[in-house]
């Protein structure tokens, strides 16, 4: 007539000895602003957690459309990363309420910075209103393509995270280890995939590749910078193809999921390549190796198209 009883205790004894030996482990979310950045955080959180992103594939990070959810989300998630107001121009206004951590990447210590400088649109041959987003002297806010700044990213989330949730300190430590290490094998494959094209011309609609290219010795010999929804004058493309034949063969990247309306117009009967490189990496799984396969793909996009002039 005990057996019950001591049933009891014993199952007592035993969850007290679960709970004394597996620590409570905190539910931590963790949302970014944009695909890069969530990336980063699914390598330091693996295995753990998966973060959040606020941008859909193919949202520009200038001037995104917060709906009322995004706005819900905003304000209630544990840890929130973004890059700054130089990049989402959208954000400050709703994080003005935002009681909960919430770090701008681009006012890390360790962080790689570069602005752009007074000359980089020497050879665009663009109208001032078409470059409003990347005046000389602001900040180049595409950080995430250093690795530099990725250690720099991960290695803050993996702090905010071992101490928001202690349980799984020592596994957001190992993460971020095992994370460098893999941009180390990354750093190295690019070099070499790289060293054949650099020198050769190639031009961009976007100035988004300066830290991709300043690791890796390549350099854009031209910006073609239109806004998506007007449609240059006869003059502003003339002056664009002409200098597109006093280069000669070359390559002209766009950025997915949109190529400007005149992109086959500008390269038309000449011996000019049009193709992507995808800096935001808008489509690429989220998962731990996510970041090194944005930065390997750009690189194998830069270095086909380039390697076949």
């Amino acid at each position: 007539m005990f057996i019950v009883p001591r049933l009891f205790a014993f199952f007592v004894a035993v969850s007290a000895s679960l709970l004394m030996i597996s620590p409570v482990q905190a539910q931590v979310s963790v949302l970014t602003s944009i695909k890069p950045l969530q990336l980063i955080a699914a390598a330091v959180q693996d295995g753990v957690d998966m973060p959040e992103v606020l941008l859909p594939p193919g949202a520009s990070p200038h001037n995104y459309a917060l709906r009322p959810s995004d706005v819900r989300k905003v304000q209630s998630v544990d840890l929130l990363y973004w890059i700054g107001p130089d990049m989402e121009s959208f954000l400050p206004r709703v994080l003005k309420g935002r009681s909960l951590p919430t770090v701008a990447v681009q006012d890390l210590a360790g962080m790689k910075l570069r602005r752009f400088a007074e000359d980089s649109h020497s050879h665009a041959e663009e109208a001032d209103e078409h470059d409003h987003d990347h005046r000389p002297g602001t900040l180049d806010a595409h950080l995430w393509l250093s690795t530099v700044n990725a250690r720099v990213i991960a290695a803050r989330m993996a702090a905010d995270l071992s101490a928001a949730d202690p349980a799984n300190a020592a596994r957001y430590q190992s993460n971020v280890k095992a994370f460098g290490e893999r941009l180390d094998a990354l750093d190295v494959r690019l070099k070499a995939r790289l060293a054949g094209v650099a020198g050769k011309p190639y031009f961009v609609f976007h100035e988004a590749f300066d830290y991709f290219e300043d690791a890796y010795g390549l350099k854009h010999t031209g910006v073609f910078s239109v806004a998506a929804e007007v449609q240059p004058g006869a003059q502003h493309v003339a002056a664009m193809r002409t200098r597109l034949q006093e280069v000669g063969k070359t390559c002209v990247f766009s950025e997915p999921p949109l190529r400007p309306r005149l992109a086959e117009t500008l390269v038309s009967g000449l011996p000019v390549k049009l193709a992507e490189l995808d800096a935001l990496g808008g489509y690429t799984p989220a998962g731990a190796h996510g970041y090194e396969q944005v930065l390997e793909k750009l690189g194998n996009d830069l270095a086909g198209c380039l390697e076949n002039l």
